[in-house]
């Protein structure tokens, strides 16, 4: 069926409620997400959602181009909010974003379909599954009738309450995250597949006790590149409409987190969970392959010092900011000076440095301390005598696609230093990832012209760097989002996991189990 070219036009428009909320949390994390935070990061409704998405290619904008674009459907965008990864959201802030997304989906009701955004890593401080909870809450409001579906992040650590509260799921098949909008676009596509057919597609989870490292979470080489093929080869086998293969989020201490495969099929249940076994036994079989190492600080300078071609861009893998680190480790610029390794360019978060800085203005000499302010574990300040040469709101925009497809940035007041020793800092007030040159260019620095640049991320910076770095070095610094995954002081995972428990054993299983509390035939089914 070719969905946007249905008419509908004797009937009442169909409705599709666009909603949800994006954190992947790190438990390991001493911040949180409170109420003060997600509402200075922006909790939008209606239009400001279209005005803020609608040129992106992020999964609201997937959503919002879909059901904008096909006759006689009308999509509702009603709130969303996402924040940067940082630690559990406070029993608080998730009530009040249940209170405001809920509220508003049953206000603007009836639906006959409903579209989330969510992350699928989410964690509170009561809930540990968060994104299940709140998929279980929409659907005690709408009802078995209405058809859900959702999008999710490809490190979503995937619950059977997900799969029993939605009827469809779908993830992210790119890392870095370059698909968002066309995944969103099949979820929306699928969900209204069902609304017109009135025939429901069967979905089955399968988790695979595996937690991948994430070094070797990108998708472009192997050996997630082999997986995702295998998992695009049996998609495209009849009655199969989609196969998204999940990577996990390692720094989650959930009983979900590890690998997962969720299966969506016409045919059968049986045949969905024949499909998500398949592929995820050529998960497991790939575990040894999903370990990963990163160069220690000071080996990772002087291989950067030796270089010809630049910028060369050090992944500062232990304070991940897309994974919920900091954004104020200073390991790097400490390991540097000591080094005498000059022409490095940082960003950091630090509101109080940024505060002196506004306070000396443009062109003025400043001795500050930077970064290293979180807990002893990011590393401690870093002193600097230098000149501000920039000061900015932290507002900029980024054209260019981006992890996760989003275009519009907020790193909170910003400047820049350029210090007597020859370092560039980039002081925000806002954890900020560095996923877009236009960072640096908003504070006029032009990341081409650089030598050496620190990027706070793993795969998250490659979109935006791939095209003017001379080189990239995984860099294995301390941190909440250490590479170093065995060493995190878990509580919750599931026991015996590869590769915390090297010799662990798995096979995928064949009994399936009902959805819970729909009230009607169960569509999903679960492989625990």
């Amino acid at each position: 069926m070719t969905t946007r070219s249905l008419e509908h036009s004797n009937v009442r428009p169909i409705r599709m409620a666009i909603l949800g909320f994006h954190h992947e949390t790190n438990t390991f994390a001493p911040t949180r997400a409170t109420i003060d935070v997600w509402c200075e990061a922006g909790v939008l409704e209606g239009a400001a959602i279209r005005q803020e998405y609608g040129s992106a290619r992020s999964t609201v904008a997937g959503y919002i181009e879909f059901t904008d674009n096909v006759a006689n459907l009308q999509g509702v965008p009603l709130v969303f909010s996402r924040l940067t990864p940082m630690g559990p959201i406070t029993d608080e802030a998730f009530e009040y974003l249940c209170e405001r997304l809920l509220g508003a989906l049953v206000a603007e009701g009836p639906w006959d379909g409903v579209l989330v955004a969510a992350h699928g890593a989410a964690v509170s401080e009561t809930y540990r599954d968060a994104d299940g909870e709140f998929l279980r809450r929409i659907r005690e409001i709408v009802g078995p009738s209405v058809v859900v579906g959702a999008t999710l992040d490809m490190h979503a650590n995937v619950s059977s309450l997900m799969v029993e509260s939605a009827d469809l799921i779908v993830a992210y098949q790119t890392n870095p995250h370059l698909d968002a909008f066309e995944q969103a676009e099949r979820c929306a596509r699928m969900v209204l597949d069902a609304i017109v057919t009135g025939v429901r597609p069967h979905m089955a989870l399968t988790r695979v006790p595996l937690a991948a490292n994430i070094l070797q979470m990108g998708t472009e080489g192997d050996p997630m590149r082999s997986i995702l093929a295998e998992a695009r080869r049996v998609e495209s086998f009849p009655e199969v409409l989609a196969v998204s293969v999940l990577e996990g989020f390692p720094y989650a201490d959930v009983a979900e987190m590890g690998m997962s495969v969720i299966a969506i099929t016409r045919s059968s249940i049986e045949h969905a969970l024949d499909v998500s076994n398949a592929v995820a036994e050529r998960v497991w079989g790939s575990r040894s392959d999903l370990n990963g190492s990163a160069l220690p600080v000071a080996e990772a300078l002087r291989e950067a010092d030796t270089l010809s071609r630049s910028p060369v861009i050090l992944l500062d893998t232990g304070d991940n900011v897309g994974g919920g680190g900091p954004g104020d480790a200073t390991h790097i610029l400490h390991a540097a000076r000591e080094a005498r390794v000059r022409g490095v360019v940082q960003v950091i978060c630090d509101p109080q440095a940024v505060m002196v800085c506004e306070s000396a203005g443009v062109g003025s000499e400043v001795v500050v301390a930077v970064g290293g302010r979180t807990d002893g574990v990011h590393g401690r300040p870093f002193p600097v005598v230098g000149h501000v040469t920039a000061v900015s709101d932290g507002v900029f925009e980024d054209a260019v696609p981006t992890h996760a497809g989003f275009r519009h940035y907020n790193n909170g007041p910003t400047v820049a230093i350029e210090t007597d020793e020859g370092y560039r800092i980039v002081v925000v007030s806002r954890p900020a990832p560095t996923t877009s040159l236009e960072q640096f260019r908003s504070v006029g620095i032009e990341p081409a012209d650089q030598r050496i640049i620190v990027a706070k991320g793993v795969h998250s910076p490659r979109p935006a760097f791939d095209s003017i770095a001379g080189a990239m070095i995984l860099v294995g610094t301390p941190g909440v989002t250490t590479v170093e995954i065995s060493e995190l002081p878990y509580e919750h995972r599931r026991q015996p996991m590869y590769p915390y428990e090297p010799t662990t054993t798995w096979a995928p299983a064949t009994v399936v189990r009902g959805a819970m509390g729909r009230g009607r035939d169960p569509q999903a089914r679960v492989h625990r």
